[in-house]
Formats: C-alpha cells, structure tokens, sequence
C-alpha cells in the first residue's frame, strides 16, 4: 500500500507551468528523493501534498484515505528555514512545538540524541549553527511519532561536516521504518541516501524507480599509459568498450558489465602496454541525470 498516492497533478503560476500531469506512488519504508534543479517544481509539489497549496488538476492520497481529513497528524515536515525562539533552549522549543500541535510527548531526550543534540539541549537556540539549528528543526518533524517525514533542500547552506551530520541523522530516521521524502537539487546527496528517486524539470516528471534501476549497469573506466596512442588503438577494437573519449590526459569509456577491468589489464601488458592509472566504477546518479535532463 502506497502511504503517498498522486495522480495528475498540475499547477501553474501565470504563464509559468510549476507542475504537469504529476504521477507517483510512494511505498512505506523509503527514502524517496525528489530530485531536480531549483524552479523544477519539487517545493510546488510537497506544498500541496502538505495542503498548503491547491493545485490546478489532480488529486493526491495519504495513506490509502485510512486517517480521512486527519493524515496531517501522521506527516513532519520541514518546508522553511526552521525558526525557533532565539532565546529559548532545544528542551523548551521542543515543549512549545508539542503544544502547538497539542501533542503530549515526553521523549524530547531520545528526539535529541537522534539528532546527537544531546550535549547542547540546554543551550539557546541562538547559539546554535546552521547545521545545529536544521537537526533541531529535524527533531521537531518526529514530535507525535509521524509515519512519513517529508524534507525540502534539508542540507541548503550547511558546510560539509553539517551535511553529513544531516545525511546520518536522515539515514537513522529511514532505519527505524519511517518513510523520508526528501526534496534535493543536489545529486551526491540523493544517491547516497535515497532508495528510490523521481526526476523532475520544469515541472515535468522524467524518471521514477529505484536508485539502482535508475542507474545503468555499464562500467566506466579511466585510463592512462606513458603511449596513449597504442592504448587508444586496442581499447577501439574491443567491440566490449565503447564511447573512448580523451580527458585531461586520460582515456575515460564505458565497458560492458559482463568483461572485467583485469581484462583490460591484461591485454595492455600482451600489447606491451604499461598502465600508470586504471580505475573502474559503476555510472553516478550524476551521470545519469544529465543525461535524462539533456
């Protein structure tokens, strides 16, 4: 049973077309990224799952229509920079969000030690730093136990060791079984948290599946050798690697699952090439969204 059902979702802004004839069903149990450059329409589309937005056409269902007009209890969401009182510590904005959605909850340490904000919950909020504010504002979206989390940009603005604290926190809320959508324009981060990916630009979805089914099976290779020439000639008669190309003084190309980079290997030592680089790793989500997006 999908906890997330959209069919035909439309919305425009004047002349601009944010969404058009939007599909996707999102199972329990993932971390779905909604990927795409800034103004393809991610922020427009968790807006109106989240009711703040009314969209043109279609229609969308939480949670196969079982909590009726009160599925908004069972979602955390995090659409803004999160705000909190400046002056207040993580234990009393915690307390304030729970009352706000008249919420009773006693757990604010375990929320806090999710989010490893712990030794800092006495703390005022001010003196906290961008990473530390967005993993408070992520402890907020668990008040209630939510069975969906829902993220826009959740690492915008953060230094890499903020991103990271972010991307482990994220990746412990999706083991405990809750479903994570993430809406990222950046690539690294949907691949290496997501299970599943849709593909949007200019309001249009492009491709939808998982990570893996996403992502072809070719190998890509990048070599180098002291006669680059030899070596272009014996990769270009191997009807198994394709797409040879020069970059930056190396030969990258694409080879078949089914050969093995040794194999490479050993035919440059039997043509009496000696390799000075040889690495072989299978194609980026990076890769494969510039193509998609061409």
């Amino acid at each position: 049973m999908p906890v997330l059902s959209i069919k035909g979702l439309s919305k425009s802004y004047g002349k601009i077309n944010a969404l058009q004839n939007m599909n996707l069903d999102i199972e329990a149990g993932n971390i779905y990224g909604l990927l795409g450059p800034n103004g393809s329409g991610k922020t427009t589309t968790l807006g109106i799952i989240l009711g703040i937005l009314k969209a043109d056409e279609g229609s969308y269902e939480w949670f196969d229509g079982q909590y009726g007009e009160y599925h908004r209890k069972k979602i955390g969401a995090i659409l803004e920079t999160p705000n909190f009182y400046p002056y207040k510590n993580a234990l009393d904005n915690l307390r304030i969000i729970s009352h706000i959605k008249g919420i009773k909850q006693d757990n604010y340490d375990e929320l806090l030690d999710l989010v490893n904000l712990s030794h800092r919950k006495m703390s005022a909020f001010r003196t906290y730093s961008l990473g530390m504010k967005q993993r408070l504002a992520i402890a907020a979206t668990m008040i209630g136990e939510p069975e969906v989390v829902i993220f826009d940009e959740p690492t915008n603005g953060l230094d890499p060791q903020g991103i990271a604290e972010v991307r482990s926190t994220l990746t412990k809320i999706a083991d405990s079984g809750k479903t994570v959508i993430l809406a990222s324009h950046i690539l690294d981060e949907v691949e290496k948290i997501c299970t599943h990916v849709a593909i949007i630009k200019n309001g249009a979805m492009l491709a939808t599946g998982p990570v893996g089914s996403i992502l072809s099976d070719d190998v890509f290779i990048e070599l180098k050798a002291e006669n680059m020439e030899h070596l272009n000639r014996m990769l270009s008669k191997l009807d198994w690697v394709n797409n040879i190309s020069n970059v930056r003084g190396m030969i990258h190309a694409e080879m078949d699952p089914s050969h093995a980079i040794s194999e490479v290997n050993k035919l440059a030592f039997e043509n009496h090439i000696t390799l000075t680089h040889m690495v072989a790793r299978k194609q980026r989500l990076e890769e494969e969204f510039l193509q998609i997006t061409k």
